[in-house]
């Protein structure tokens, strides 16, 4: 292929694999885009493989991050695609090295798995650095109606991104064998890349718990006005949240263990504003329930804290959770003075978010069970993050609760992308996951991925879920450091490898 012709291909193929996500989520479509990259790639040289890798990446993050654009504006969303699209850039020089080095042989089922892992090991890198790491667009977020997403109790997120990229690699050799009148190994790899995408169907997944259960009110209270000003809307977003309570106790839904509301559902503290205080307190008497509710820390003199706290009807606070991974340009501004001269938006932040400590939980008391539990207590962005979701169930949390908020992010996909997140994390942790956002999209999802209840998106609602407890551990989380530093770890030493081997050949040594 032509030169043009590759970087088509490869733009293609990124464009391809953002339509397998939501809001679209073709799914079968991350194969045939992981193939175009695999043919465009095809007797690359290294810097080749940088640029197609980089053509592809862009191709994909532009449209897959698009709420970006709806949130801060047309710079900083350009930024963010086409600096994460250099992360497929690497892959790709890293693939060139070993095709060149010779080190498989050309043979397919020698490189397929090679593919697979240099993919795996890039999309783990994307989630470590700069900044803590991105790891939105992981390919394994785009498989939750496959039958492959169920590998995501063996390996996580990891192992799924894993299968999905050997599938992808094994149709990309079989086309280029046929290419090269191989007719049966072009019949056979993609063959094989079916196998491998069917084996989830044995893993052993149940929606049943141990015999508990916790009964849990949602609320999502909605703001008349979304975008990055809603966060003025404060009050009214407590109000909203306050009446939507009332309003499903009032249907007599069953009995309340907990009621939940989303991440900053009260921006104004309940512990030192009396408004917001009278509002969440009333809220919890009238279930007889605490409230898991989302809202500020100013304590701190150098930044605040984004946290969730357990508010009792009485008013106390029995537990707090604050946010480990804050995410950079939006909660708090590194190297804030170079970040404003591509936007002013950065400005908006005017209080950088501190990151928090500890795992991702809170202990809630639960009358009718006569013992407390622990709840998983993931915030927003932090969905996407392997260690803290199964870092919450390794500390024994029974139920994953993701308290986001999405009202900066208008009528774009953003948060189904993150609902399907929340879908593989119940797979990866065993436990019933919800999410609940301000304004939407909000969901309840059983141990096997399963959806079993969502709202809308800007839309008042609420969700009454009986959701069964477990404290029984995956794979996935009993081996998570594993899953989370395996793939890199071993991607780079094939990569180290093949560029060692091309070194020596040319110089001899």
């Amino acid at each position: 292929m032509s030169f043009v012709l590759r970087l088509v291909v490869a733009a293609l193929g990124g464009l391809a694999l953002a339509a397998s996500f939501p809001d679209l989520g073709w799914w079968p479509l991350a194969y045939v885009a992981l193939a175009a990259l695999w043919l465009a790639l095809a007797r690359a040289s290294a810097w080749g493989g940088f640029l197609y890798g980089w053509a592809f990446g862009s191709a994909f993050m532009l449209p897959h991050v698009w709420w970006a654009h709806e949130a801060v504006g047309a710079v900083p969303w350009l930024a963010l695609a086409i600096a994460s699209g250099a992360f497929y850039g690497l892959f790709g020089a890293a693939w060139a090295h070993v095709r060149r080095s010779a080190m498989l042989r050309g043979i397919v089922w020698a490189e397929a798995p090679v593919f697979a892992v240099l993919w795996a090991g890039m999309e783990q890198l994307r989630a470590v650095v700069p900044f803590g790491g991105f790891p939105w667009g992981r390919i394994a977020f785009s498989q939750l109606d496959a039958a492959v997403a169920h590998l995501a109790w063996l390996g996580g997120a990891g192992l799924v991104s894993f299968a999905v990229a050997l599938a992808g690699a094994l149709l990309g050799g079989g086309l280029e064998s046929l290419m090269r009148r191989r007719v049966v190994t072009g019949l056979a790899a993609p063959m094989a890349g079916i196998a491998v995408l069917c084996t989830g169907i044995v893993i052993p997944l149940s929606p049943q718990g141990g015999g508990d259960e916790i009964r849990l009110a949602l609320i999502q209270g909605n703001v008349a006005e979304p975008g990055l000003d809603a966060f003025a809307n404060a009050r009214e977003v407590t109000r909203n949240h306050r009446d939507g309570t009332l309003e499903l106790v009032a249907s007599d839904p069953g009995p309340i263990d907990l009621v939940v509301w989303p991440e900053n559902a009260a921006d104004y503290d309940p512990r030192t504003d009396e408004q917001s205080a009278a509002m969440v307190t009333e809220s919890a008497q009238a279930a007889g329930a605490p409230v898991l509710l989302g809202t500020n820390d100013y304590s701190p003199e150098d930044g605040r804290y984004n946290t969730s706290l357990v508010w009792t009807p009485d008013g106390a606070v029995l537990d707090t959770y604050a946010k480990q991974r804050p995410a950079p340009f939006a909660e708090y501004i590194p190297i804030r003075d170079v970040a404003r001269r591509f936007s002013p938006e950065v400005d908006r932040v005017t209080t950088d978010v501190l990151s928090g400590e500890g795992p991702a939980t809170v202990v809630v008391p639960v009358t009718a069970l006569g013992r407390s539990v622990t709840v998983g207590t993931v915030i927003c962005f932090e969905v996407a993050y392997d260690p803290i979701v199964a870092g919450a169930v390794a500390a024994g949390a029974e139920v994953v609760i993701v308290q986001t908020n999405n009202a900066s992010f208008g009528d774009t996909a953003e948060s189904t992308q993150q609902l399907a997140m929340t879908r593989l994390r119940a797979i990866e942790t065993g436990r019933t996951a919800v999410q609940i956002s301000t304004v939407g999209v909000s969901g309840v999802v059983d141990p096997t991925g399963r959806l079993l209840q969502q709202t809308g998106l800007f839309t008042a609602d609420q969700m009454y879920a009986e959701v069964p407890l477990r404290s029984d551990i995956t794979p996935a989380v009993r081996l998570r450091m594993v899953w989370e530093w395996l793939p890199l770890i071993v991607a780079l030493g094939f990569a180290g490898s093949a560029v060692s081997r091309r070194l020596s050949a040319r110089y001899d040594w």
